[in-house]
């Protein structure tokens, strides 16, 4: 395939792979996903990405329809790359993308979950063990002789379910065979250490060469030495190569000239003659030690390429495995031809959980859902598939609407989601509008044309969209937000608006429903406490007394005081002093 069939390779991108790798290197980094390879040829990383992307399934990548999906798909890859166990497993976390088919969702889901079972069944000393192997291959650059000593220390572990049964066929001695011969050769070339025969040759030459580089001075020291004629110089000679270097008797006298005028023309001619002689021996030694590493590789190379396969898929799955398990991920269930849902049963927010801070796990349902039991006696209502969903500030609307779109992200990538259930339909298109606090005509005119398009086109689409009414005056955002509603039931697709015009939406199709999500008050910190399960088939209020009452209670001076006093009035002040008492109660106990 030439480059330029790929999607993102234009001339100049083309001409700098060419020139870095060349083209049959860079078609081979696009196929394989190598983002570092594509990078270190002076590509930006963010571009190589999303060329990978595209190279490697990416044509799902139009499921994300706004800006937003396309946001939070990054966010969640974020999240998922930090559990990476190898460079090599966060650049094909980085370049994952929503799946074709439902088959291919449950295969990753399958070999995601058997590496998470067999990580959390793993003792801590175990995965202490697999860390480590796997920060060795980082070490060494993921190369083939890092991915052989990697696989060697897993089978060493004794881990071998899930992930880990691709290994357990690999000979061990062919392993250890292969990273001796790997360990031993650099290009062509036997490094120091791997034959000791070698080594004593190499190193005899160079001490060689160094006495030949200082010849003049060794010929004075000799001679400061007390030698009287030509005989002695000669043997003061030989007695001081066969100390310094290691050389024989017979090497020696063999290299000295016969015919030499002056000790200089004699000793630089031994020496010459030393350094041709250990340097034709460890060229042959090379050459001889070489063809034996390079027998055994070939001999060895089913169970190198093995191992080097193995590695990548077990960092992969068990980098995703860790993902899922820090945030206590399972396995969503998928509604086909038999209907269009999204429900999710105590599902929590990855952002928020990734935080540290606390997350109230959510019930919700849209669609042909299965959910039986609700947070409440009372239940999921009905099978409707859009729900406008209104209340208080700060209250977790735009939170659960982010949940749900990264619960159907995970699903479409084949990857276990953070609800104890979820119900997903594959879908076609994601319309994620997060709130933008812009009120222009360019900005509602550009809103429109993102969110209307895929929601008039064939196939299932999720509309998730956030304080539409935001982007233009409240009147005709009313007008606009019911005509999407309205739009949404007709095209039979899926969709939560969060609004806070619910009043102004009536009457809204049968098809939709309202829901509502309520502050109960103030805690003894004066924070506002809210119960962030939506309530069914109820309009969600705002709560000012309780802003109110917040900013009463912490006014730094008298005036300041009165004038949110004066502000209570107007919101009730009945229901400000209530609150208040309700707070100093609490403090209290």
């Amino acid at each position: 395939m030439r480059l330029e069939e790929y999607w993102g390779v234009g001339p100049k991108t083309r001409e700098t792979l060419v020139k870095e790798l060349g083209q049959e290197q860079a078609v081979q980094a696009i196929e394989s996903g190598d983002i570092r390879t594509l990078s270190d040829t002076g590509l930006a990383r963010g571009r190589a990405t999303r060329i990978l992307r595209r190279a490697t399934g990416g044509e799902r990548m139009d499921i994300l329809a706004t800006s937003d999906a396309r946001s939070a798909y990054n966010e969640l890859l974020d999240l998922a790359v930090d559990h990476a166990v190898t460079q090599r497993a966060a650049d094909r976390i980085r370049v994952l993308t929503p799946l074709e088919s439902k088959k291919a969702m449950e295969d990753r889901l399958d070999n995601v979950l058997a590496a998470r079972d067999a990580w959390e069944a793993l003792a801590d000393d175990d995965r202490e063990v697999v860390l480590a192997a796997f920060n060795c291959y980082d070490e060494r650059n993921g190369s083939e002789l890092a991915a052989v000593e990697a696989a060697l220390a897993l089978l060493e572990s004794g881990v071998k379910s899930g992930p880990f049964a691709l290994i357990a066929d690999i000979e061990a001695d062919a392993l250890e065979a292969a990273a001796t011969a790997l360990a031993a050769l650099n290009n062509g070339r036997v490094r120091e250490g791997a034959d000791e025969e070698l080594d004593r040759l190499r190193d005899t030459l160079g001490t060689v060469e160094d006495m030949d580089a200082n010849a003049l001075e060794l010929i004075d020291e000799l001679q400061d030495g007390g030698v009287q004629d030509v005989t002695d110089f000669r043997e003061a000679f030989e007695a001081r190569l066969l100390s310094d270097t290691d050389v024989t008797v017979e090497q020696v006298r063999e290299a000295m000239p016969t015919n030499a005028t002056d000790a200089t023309d004699f000793v630089g001619g031994t020496l010459r003659r030393l350094q041709s002689d250990l340097r034709e021996a460890a060229d042959e030694r090379e050459e001889r030690v070489a063809e034996e590493f390079e027998s055994t590789l070939s001999e060895r190379d089913e169970a190198i390429e093995q191992a080097v396969s193995a590695v990548d898929e077990i960092a992969f799955h068990l980098s995703l495995a860790r993902f899922a398990l820090a945030h206590d991920c399972t396995r969503p269930t998928f509604r086909g031809e038999d209907g269009a849902a999204v429900s999710v049963v105590a599902a929590r927010n990855l952002t928020v959980d990734a935080s540290g801070e606390d997350v109230q796990p959510i019930t919700y349902a849209l669609g042909d859902h299965t959910v039986t039991e609700g947070p409440t006696d009372a239940g999921i209502p009905g099978q409707q598939h859009v729900t406008v969903l209104t209340g208080a500030n700060s209250g977790g609307k735009t939170t659960l609407l982010e949940t749900l779109c990264q619960i159907v992200l995970l699903a479409t990538m084949g990857l276990p989601v953070p609800a104890e259930q979820a119900e997903v339909t594959p879908i076609d298109a994601l319309v994620f509008h997060r709130r933008h606090a812009s009120f222009n005509a360019g900005v509602l005119e550009s809103t429109l044309r993102s969110i209307v398009p895929p929601l008039s086109a064939d196939g299932k689409t999720l509309m998730l969209v956030d304080e539409f009414e935001a982007i233009t005056e409240p009147g005709s955002a009313a007008d606009l937000l019911h005509g999407l509603v309205t739009l949404t039931v007709d095209r039979e697709a899926l969709g939560v608006f969060v609004t806070h015009l619910a009043d102004d939406l009536e009457p809204l199709p049968p098809e939709a429903r309202i829901d509502g999500i309520f502050a109960e008050g103030l805690s003894p910190d004066l924070e506002l406490v809210v119960d962030y399960q939506p309530r069914f088939d109820t309009v969600g209020r705002s709560t000012p007394e309780f802003i109110v009452s917040r900013l009463v209670a912490n006014a730094s001076d008298r005036s300041e005081r009165t004038g949110f006093e004066t502000l209570g009035e107007a919101v009730g002040n009945e229901a400000v002093q209530r609150t208040l008492a309700d707070v100093r109660r609490a403090a209290d106990k």
